[in-house]
């Protein structure tokens, strides 16, 4: 089907538009917080000119979800996925409120830092739950169009949202006020995402055959299962292939997210002038960000002609002349251009494993791929961040360093290949796909 084709018939798909309203809206929230946190973690004066200071940040951020997402995934596959972002998005606008909260009595502590901790962990969770009930709304034929247009809109949501959240930080006066206005503005969206949820049936996102079964029942299995799925996954080739591949390239973004922040930080400008550091790395920001836009438009063009995993491959060759500016040089224009050049890479070998593991995977195992997926890939960039305190500058940008990542990202792309080709880019037969064999656990009605 050619792109146009496709786009038309998911715009008459109800059940999409109201599964995208819910992302978008969602994500606009996401946004204003994560202005707020990047403000907080990496441009105050006072704090995070040190490699070693951001990758703690990062490693803050991401290392709870990385050791409780595992247990996510049978949950996913048990209780009803409709439900699941109805309650999700209510808890972490309950989250940030009482973050606003804290923060307007107390100020910046330990509280806040927990309370935003639980709150990027819903997102996550729910982010899975986003994943794994698309193919219940969208037929497979469609799902790399979908997977294109979903997570790169949900990430233009996103970066409006951090703008909206910068123009009130920029607009208002210094305080509590300007501390709280963008989370208050989240607390409003996350409940507006979950009023569009309710327009969705009870179980149109799945599992696909529901049934009650104890929650502690489902957590004390919970271990087993993710074996069972690990082994799934491997026993199927093409979606253990493609996340170890999604986790590999990760890696490198992290690695790169780290050298931006540095380098707009302590490079480009003075360590003390954070505010402009602040707009340089939202340049470099916006031009990653604009990157992952053009995937939208390549990415599905390219589906007409090639297989998912012949556009990792190309994907990842191609993001990877981008990184070869960054070789040549540390000047903002050629940065920004490769910084753009690398987003197009990223983000379209993203939404071809995206599509490979929903296609590739029986719905029983679903939820635990994606619970699998987000764990590689928030475990990679802490990796990432580890690495970065033993080989990047302070200033953020090294030749050395960026040679090996072009390099690394080759030795990956060939990897992917070759396995590929073993397997003759199929999934194996696999007499046992789980169906029938999970149970949903019914949350309480809308």
């Amino acid at each position: 089907m050619r792109l146009t084709d496709d786009l038309t018939d998911l715009a008459t798909v109800r059940a999409f538009r109201t599964l995208l309203g819910v992302r978008l809206v969602a994500q606009t929230g996401d946004g204003m917080v994560q202005a707020g946190l990047a403000t907080l973690f990496f441009f105050q004066p006072q704090n995070m000119t040190t490699a070693t200071g951001v990758a703690s940040a990062l490693v803050v951020m991401l290392l709870p979800f990385s050791l409780v997402g595992p247990f996510t995934g049978p949950f996913i596959d048990r209780w009803r996925r409709r439900q699941t972002l109805l309650w999700g998005n209510l808890l972490r606008a309950g989250l940030i409120a009482l973050t606003a909260l804290v923060l307007h009595h107390v100020g910046v502590g330990a509280a806040v830092y927990v309370l935003v901790l639980l709150a990027l962990g819903v997102n996550r969770f729910l982010l899975s739950v986003l994943s794994a009930g698309l193919p219940q709304v969208i037929d497979h034929r469609r799902l790399l169009v979908a997977n294109s247009l979903v997570p790169t809109l949900g990430g233009a949501a996103t970066a409006t949202g951090a703008l909206i959240g910068l123009a009130l930080r920029l607009l208002l006066p210094a305080g509590t006020v300007q501390d709280t206005a963008s989370l208050v503005s989240a607390v409003v969206l996350y409940v507006l995402a979950a009023a569009v949820v309710t327009r969705l049936g009870r179980d149109e996102l799945g599992p696909v055959r529901p049934t009650v079964e104890g929650t502690a029942r489902a957590l004390a299995a919970t271990v087993g299962e993710l074996t069972d799925a690990v082994r799934y996954l491997r026993r199927r080739g093409t979606p253990a292939l493609a996340l170890t591949t999604m986790a590999l390239h990760r890696f490198v973004y992290g690695m790169q997210l780290i050298t931006m922040i540095l380098t707009a930080r302590n490079l480009m400008a003075a360590p003390e002038d954070a505010d402009r550091g602040l707009a340089l790395f939202g340049v470099f920001m916006g031009a990653m960000i604009a990157g992952h836009g053009l995937s939208i438009v390549l990415t599905p063009l390219a589906h007409e002609r090639l297989a998912p995993s012949t556009w990792i491959v190309m994907c990842l060759l191609g993001g990877s002349l981008g990184q070869l500016a960054l070789v040549v040089s540390h000047a903002q224009p050629v940065m920004t251009v490769g910084i753009f050049v690398f987003g197009v890479g990223v983000q379209g070998a993203k939404i071809a494993v995206d599509t490979i593991v929903q296609s590739d995977t029986a719905d029983a195992y679903r939820g635990r791929a994606f619970s699998i997926y987000d764990v590689l890939f928030n475990t990679a960039e802490c990796i990432a961040a580890g690495v970065a305190v033993l080989v990047l500058p302070d200033v953020g940008w090294s030749r050395p360093v960026q040679v090996l990542l072009v390099v690394f990202v080759w030795c990956v792309a060939t990897w992917y290949l070759r396995g590929v080709r073993r397997l003759g880019d199929r999934p194996r037969e696999v007499a046992d796909d789980g169906a029938g064999e999970r149970a949903a656990v019914d949350l309480p009605p809308a």
